[in-house]
């Protein structure tokens, strides 16, 4: 057999000795650690290898196919868009296919893992995903990314913080432009509004509540009004009162909560002085930024958001409580100390190694805020911690009491942490 055509970054030169010219079904596992895990309906064969210590993606497709969406991936990654990353690609001329190597995506899951594991919050999570699903498209249009398979299936979500931050895992269809037009984009939602629908009908028929078919289509058309409301958001340029800054301020808001950073530009435009308002956007890192200046903590948009709050309120208790000012560099370095840390590591034992420690912290604080609200008043961080603990950490992507004996088919019930990193 020929060797083929191989490309891998220096992260994992270690791979080179795999037997990339025989077909990927046929490589034995003597040497070569692989995990099953479940995969979304996939065209091609996907498996997953482990290696050094981490787990990598590897599917087979036709050369052409593979080397499109090795190039649409290594571009997403340097435009900072949420996607999987792609780390080799092993062309065989001769067999007229390759091997796509990807990162597994840590502490991801299926739509179908995500709505299923808890019924009685699957509506508030369905919301969240549509809310991701509408973002992550955002997201790929302003980079002028043309998805064209947009879907539930070859989509992933992460939890992050009280939201969904959706990734891209298949970009066998992706185009690459300086922009797109209108009607490619509109082309592409209509696609994802009809996908979507699909998937959550799909779903629900699955789970045997086909009463439910009609109402998952409805909830599908609202991705489209979803979407177009973050894009005018974005690109809307509205006429202003002069001096109506509080306009301005709600409208700066509404973008820093989406987590983009703005710079902003207020021009006159008309003879009564009107002006109008345009902005400038960049990545949806403007939480995650900000706590990262401040604490050197790397984490999700969402869980930055909810860690900045948590911070805020330590830094407003320690004025309080010591009567004098707290400035914001020992604000950060008390709050690092003296709470995020030692809570980290009252739950790291239960929570396990696969957990996202960021985002169980961040689930601590949700169960504070649950406890409180039953409670009438603050019951405090440590009894939430112990509440937590008490109840196992639960989290949508553990393994829990109330999981749905389907969920059995698809998932190895010895893996209470699944994330399903692949590539479809």
């Amino acid at each position: 057999m020929t060797f083929p055509r191989l490309r891998l970054r220096d992260e994992v030169a270690g791979l080179l000795d795999l037997p990339w010219e025989q077909p990927l079904k046929t490589w034995d596992s003597t040497g070569h650690a692989f995990r099953e895990l479940p995969v979304g309906p996939s065209r091609h064969l996907v498996r997953f290898l482990v290696a050094g210590g981490l787990v990598y993606a590897l599917k087979e497709l036709p050369i052409s196919v593979a080397e499109t969406e090795f190039d649409a991936l290594r571009h997403l990654e340097e435009a900072g868009l949420p996607a999987v990353r792609a780390l080799g690609l092993a062309a065989r001329p001769d067999r007229g296919d390759a091997i796509l190597v990807t990162e597994y995506l840590r502490h991801s899951m299926q739509y179908r893992r995500l709505l299923m594991r808890f019924r009685p919050v699957m509506p508030a999570y369905r919301e969240r995903l549509l809310d991701a699903m509408a973002l992550l498209l955002v997201d790929l249009h302003r980079g002028g990314v043309y998805w064209g398979d947009c879907s539930l299936a070859n989509t992933l979500f992460r939890r992050d913080g009280d939201r969904i931050q959706a990734y891209l895992v298949d970009a066998e269809t992706s185009e690459i432009h300086p922009s797109l037009s209108d009607g490619q984009r509109a082309f592409d939602v209509d696609i994802l509004v009809e996908n979507v629908a699909f998937g959550l009908a799909d779903l629900a028929a699955y789970q045997g509540r086909d009463i439910e078919v009609d109402a998952s289509i409805a909830a599908a058309e609202s991705v489209r009004s979803r979407y177009e409301a973050v894009w005018e958001e974005l690109y809307g340029q509205p006429e202003l009162i002069p001096g109506d800054r509080q306009a301005i301020r709600a409208r700066l808001r509404r973008l820093n909560d989406l987590g983009f950073s703005v710079d902003l530009e207020v021009d006159p435009v008309g003879p009564a002085g009107s002006v109008r308002l345009r902005t400038s956007v960049t990545t949806r890192r403007y939480h995650a930024n900000e706590l990262e200046r401040r604490t050197r903590l790397r984490t999700l948009e969402g869980q930055a958001r909810i860690l900045l709050n948590d911070l805020s309120e330590y830094s407003a208790w320690l004025e309080y409580y010591e009567r004098r000012q707290v400035d914001e560099a020992e604000a950060a370095d008390r709050w690092l100390r003296e709470v995020y840390r030692p809570t980290q590591a009252q739950i790291t034992g239960l929570v396990g190694p696969d957990r996202d420690l960021v985002q169980a912290y961040c689930d601590v604080l949700e169960h504070k805020w649950l406890l409180s609200e039953q409670a009438g008043f603050d019951v405090g961080l440590a009894t939430a911690i112990e509440s937590y603990v008490a109840e196992g950490a639960p989290a949508p992507e553990r393994t829990g009491p109330t999981e749905n004996v389907l969920d059995r088919l698809d998932v190895e019930a010895d893996d209470p942490d699944w994330a399903g990193g692949g590539t479809s």
